[in-house]
Formats: C-alpha cells, structure tokens, sequence
C-alpha cells in the first residue's frame, strides 16, 4: 500500500488548519497492519512532490518502487498534479507498464456510500455507534494519562484525564460516552466524557474517563479510549452531590450497553 505524511490537504491548502483526521498516522500504521498489509510505502508529500502529473506518479512511483502485479484503487479515488489521475489513467497505462487494475465499488450504508467525511460528520455529530459500524472498529483517542483537579475521585467517581493527542486528531463531540479503555494486555471498562466541565471550571477542553472497578495509579502511563456509544450532552449540575447523582445513573446505562 502506497499513502503520504503529512495529508496533502494540509500541505496544499492554508484552509487545511483546522483540518481533522480519525486516525493518527501511527494508528493509522497500527491498524493497516492487523488486517495483514504486509508493505507499506509512506511518500513524503512535499509541494515539489505535488507538481508530478499523474502519469508521473505511476511511472516513477508506483511502478518503479513496487513493480505492481495488480494495482487496486478506490472508485472515486484521484492522484497527481490537479488530481487528473484516476482509474481511467491507471487501464490506459495498464498494458505499457505490465499490471492489472482492480477496482474497489463503493459499499453503502443506509442508501449512501460510506466515506471518511461522512464518518467525521457523525464523530462530529457525537454518533460514534454509527461511526463505528462505519469503521469496523471503535473510534478510538490515545494519549497519556495526566493529573486532573481530582474532583472526580472526591465525590466518588475517579476519572484518568487523558493529554490531548495531536492536534490534528478529530476529537468527537463533547458528552459522556460508554467506553472501553486498553490499558497494557488489559481491556477494562467505563464511561468517558469530553468537555469543559461546565459544572466544575468551564476551563479548557478535557478528556476524562471513569473506569469501573479500578483504582490504580496510572499517571504517565498510555492508554486508549474506545467509545461504544454515547449517553447523553454535557450538563452543567447545580452542585457536586447533584453530578454524582447522575454519574450514579450513568454507570449503569454504561454498564447495561457494555
């Protein structure tokens, strides 16, 4: 498999900043590797890169560096200069360059083709149940576990406050979701919450997870946030007691779509 660091939107358009992506580049890496791609080319994107045509590319890139038997592409899928290149580029050159073009349908769900900005749209949205049969696979953020106030552990429900990850990582909607949390070997269970704690600080963004039956001391340490489902918008309480009410109610919601 051939892909390019950084994106090229970002490299190619200044409108790009706030460009957000589901995956790092390094889970990208991780997960194109559990599903058995056995070479993976990452390409420099540079705006030198960029000005090679499309012809170019297959030529000097594609065919020079893997010598492919069969080279498989995306139904709406577009490289080169402009974007010219596409599947009727690749059967033209077919013949010359020795290698046979595979092409890859577009699979739909509910009536519509699924794709990354439609998934975005939804992670945007909050909806990571439909994100993730999108996906197939849960919708993830990982980073390093940093100390919080510990409010969370005063009233009860002690939560790992997670670093933000890279500042291109699309995080999904603020709220409290159902979620697993990969820890080492382990999987555990819990429930997460993206947001400015309205009813503690309005402070800065935050991502924060309860894990169930746990209290270890994980500080610097990595984990990742699998979020199954969300439960409900973040809410400003009129007090603690009144948070830990609800979080009450929350652990079992959790708990029951877990």
């Amino acid at each position: 498999m051939i892909t390019f660091s950084p994106h090229p939107r970002l490299v190619l358009y200044q409108d790009s900043v706030n460009l957000k992506f589901i995956n790092t580049r390094e889970k990208k890496i991780e997960r194109l590797d559990k599903v058995g791609i056995d070479h993976l080319i990452i390409i420099p994107f540079t705006k030198e890169f960029a000005r090679n045509s499309s012809e170019q590319f297959v030529t000097d890139y594609v065919v020079k560096y893997v010598h492919p038997a069969k080279v498989i592409i995306g139904y709406d899928h577009h490289f080169g200069k402009n974007r010219e290149g596409n599947i009727q580029l690749l059967e033209r050159l077919k013949q010359k360059l020795g290698y046979e073009v595979e092409e890859v349908p577009p699979y739909y769900v509910n009536g519509a083709p699924v794709s990354s900005t439609r998934i975005r749209n939804l992670l945007h949205d909050g909806n990571v149940k439909e994100a993730n049969r999108m996906l197939g696979y849960e919708y993830a953020i990982t980073g390093k576990v940093v100390r919080g106030q510990r409010i969370g552990h005063k009233i009860g429900f002690p939560t790992a406050n997670l670093e933000i990850p890279n500042e291109y990582k699309l995080i999904t909607a603020n709220g409290v979701y159902v979620c697993r949390v990969l820890l080492g070997n382990r999987t555990l269970k819990g429930m997460g919450n993206i947001g400015v704690r309205p009813t503690i600080d309005h402070g800065d963004l935050t991502i924060e997870v309860h894990i169930f039956d746990f209290d270890e001391e994980i500080y610097d340490e990595k984990i990742t946030i699998q979020f199954v489902d969300r439960l409900r918008d973040e809410k400003k309480f009129e007090s603690l007691e009144a948070l830990k009410t609800q979080l009450a109610k929350d652990k079992i919601l959790s708990i029951e779509r877990l």
